[in-house]
């Protein structure tokens, strides 16, 4: 449809182009003269193809509008439009005297169709949301029969049966491990930022990511009762809610009509109960209704979009939802998940202590790193990245060993050295150091050399450098800002504290996050909502603007309604700022659209005749004017804010 609009604009453009240069009205109101013989046929065929295939949108439109008792946008355009071309087409075959206004039907239909493309490009891809849920899902799963193993499609999974999930594979089906041990990476799902050791008895979830063990799993939901699929059915339910509102621009398209044609047919009954001359009357009507033609209403809201739009990606924010930015003024609430929004979303080491006196930091470090660079598990991964970023050599290891859910262990220098868990020291009876105990928000590991506890490393999820700064901006806007994370209470706690937010949810699901923006509004708050991933997705769906932070997921950023291109937070103070402004430069090219009407129709109309009467030509003139003046006022948002 947003490409049947497209296509209809660029050729009803090329159409127009000989339709104005031979128009006699455009030609008086430029000042030059192109006439040649069957001129005004070859005007008349072209505008007859613009009429019936750049407006057939816009009949078809009014023809459903009114089948349901609702006149709107497209019933104003397409009375417009036919009463143009059925006067135009009655002088030029000569039936009325005057001037014909194919040039402005022309031009009318090339902005209607450019503005509801504008304005249908700026809403469409929401529906993608729930493609790119299911996409996270594997195609195939590895089905276990005795010691065969088949790989079947995942919709062919009954409950109770066994699939095997290789390391590094998505989980196919939500089920309870039977056998194997694993860190499955739910991040994506349930917002919990380390990744969770799975045993025999443990459940899973589908589209969770397999660590580094091997898992056979025993299906326990399958279909419309899997996790993922009830993420869909929040997702769909809260849009469909949303997609409900009215937009502005069509209730004052649907007043400008009533007043339109109530106007224009009593303009006509009037003069011909006067005794006026049927033409006369008829150009009075005609003129009510080109002077009442809504040029400006059709650009006055997709213009100040595609403007604010522009400058919105300039300053990080990719607009989907239009009316959520035009709303974002109103917001009195804002809810942040935790991983990937106000952190980073990747471990990172947060601080680290040498209890050797024989070792330093780096040496600590680069030992760490040695050990760790054969492991893929989160934890690893950042010190041996801090390691690199500090460009340390890391020294060789040999006779390595993985301790299965404890450690990995391995001979660095022909000294056996280990990393391992807190729970290592406590089965094996060593003391807990103290200065390891205090650090609320990180992950501890240990470094034993030669059984001694050398030393420790802290890692985090670490918080975003900007975090604190725009928690500080939208609490000043008199915006209350809160935090409902999947991950545990006890490092929800210290990130709320650090970032001084009004309030903290942890450990919450998908449903309860949905919950508590849902509270909130009923609280009467205007709620934002800004997230990552799949957990996110349905609260951002319900939240009267979803915010997705661009590093996340594909699944959030088409649920949300704008989008944080360089995931910034200090970027939605941007939004607030922009939706604000947006917002009254609509109001005032509404104004602009539809207030010189309460002038002009009158005038149209002919309630000074005979001391002034408002030709169809000067009628066409202010109409345009009001849409030149409506564009001006567009450009002036770029120009507050360059």
């Amino acid at each position: 449809m947003i490409a049947d609009f497209l296509r209809r604009f660029w050729i009803c453009l090329v159409l127009s182009v000989p339709v104005i240069a031979l128009s006699t009205m455009f030609q008086h109101l430029v000042g030059y003269e192109l006439t040649f013989p069957g001129a005004q046929w070859i005007v008349l065929v072209l505008a007859t193809a613009i009429y019936l295939y750049g407006g057939w949108p816009f009949l078809s439109g009014l023809v459903g509008e009114l089948r349901a008792g609702r006149p709107g946008m497209m019933t104003l355009v397409a009375v417009a439009i036919t009463a143009a071309y059925v006067y135009s087409v009655a002088v030029t075959v000569g039936w009325l005297r005057g001037m014909d206004f194919f040039w402005e039907l022309a031009t009318l239909v090339d902005i209607m169709l450019l503005g509801h493309w504008l304005e249908m490009r700026s809403v469409a891809g929401a529906s993608r949301a729930l493609e790119l849920i299911v996409q996270l899902l594997p195609a195939e799963a590895h089905q276990v029969h005795g010691d065969m193993i088949h790989d079947v499609p995942v919709a062919g999974i009954k409950l109770d049966d066994v699939v095997l999930v290789r390391p590094g594979e998505k989980v196919p089906v939500d089920g309870v491990v039977l056998d194997g041990r694993s860190a499955v990476n739910e991040s994506a799902l349930t917002g919990e930022s380390v990744p969770v050791t799975k045993a025999e008895g443990d459940q899973v979830i589908a589209g969770a990511v397999n660590g580094e063990g091997a898992l056979k799993v025993r299906v326990t939901h399958t279909g419309e009762d899997s996790y993922l699929n009830k993420v869909v059915g929040l997702v769909r339910e809260a849009q469909n809610a949303k997609s409900q509102s009215q937009n502005l621009a069509d209730r004052a398209a649907g007043w400008l009509t009533l007043l339109a044609l109530s106007v224009g047919i009593i303009t006509l009954v009037a003069w011909l109960w006067g005794g006026a001359e049927a033409s006369f009357a008829v150009e009075r009507m005609v003129t009510v209704m080109v002077t009442s033609c809504p040029h400006a209403l059709g650009v006055a809201i997709p213009l100040v979009v595609a403007i604010s739009t522009a400058l919105s990606a300039q300053r990080g924010l990719l607009i989907r939802n239009r009316t959520a930015f035009e709303q974002a003024r109103k917001i009195s609430a804002m809810v942040f998940d935790k991983t990937g929004t106000l952190t980073e979303g990747e471990f990172g080491v947060a601080g680290l202590r040498v209890l050797d006196p024989a070792l330093d930091e780096n040496t600590l470090l680069a030992t760490a790193a040695a050990l760790e660079q054969q492991s893929q598990h989160p934890i690893a991964q950042g010190i041996v990245r801090e390691a690199r970023q500090r460009k340390l050599t890391l020294p060789p290891v040999s006779d390595f060993q993985s301790l299965t859910g404890k450690g990995v262990q391995a001979t660095v220098n022909g000294r056996q050295v280990l990393i391992v868990s807190p729970g290592y020291l406590k089965e094996h009876n060593l003391p807990l150091p103290p200065e390891a105990a205090g650090n609320q928000a990180a992950t501890v590991v240990f470094m034993l050399v030669d059984g001694k506890v050398a030393g420790f490393l802290a890692l985090a999820d670490r918080i975003r450098s900007d975090a604190k700064a725009a928690v500080q901006r939208l609490q000043q806007a008199g915006i209350a800002v809160f935090m409902a994370t999947g991950d545990n209470q006890r490092v929800a706690d210290a990130v709320a504290q650090e970032l001084g937010l009004n309030g903290v949810y942890a450990e919450v699901l998908p449903h309860q996050k949905v919950a508590i923006v849902q509270e909130l509004q009923q609280k009467g708050h205007f709620v934002a909502m800004t997230g990552d991933g799949v957990n996110d997705a349905p609260a951002l769906a319900q939240a009267d603007v979803g915010i997705a932070v661009g590093s996340g997921t594909d699944v959030a950023a088409e649920t949300a309604d704008i989008i944080l291109v360089n995931s910034r937070p200090t970027d939605i103070t941007n939004l607030v700022e922009l939706g604000r402004a947006t917002y009254r430069k609509m109001m005032q090219n509404l104004f602009w659209a539809t207030g010189y009407n309460l002038v002009a129709i009158p005038l149209a109309a002919g309630v000074l005749y005979p001391h002034f009467v408002l030709s169809p030509a000067m009628g066409a003139v202010l109409m345009s004017a009001s849409t030149v003046i409506v564009a001006l006022n567009a450009q002036l948002l770029r120009r507050q804010f360059a």
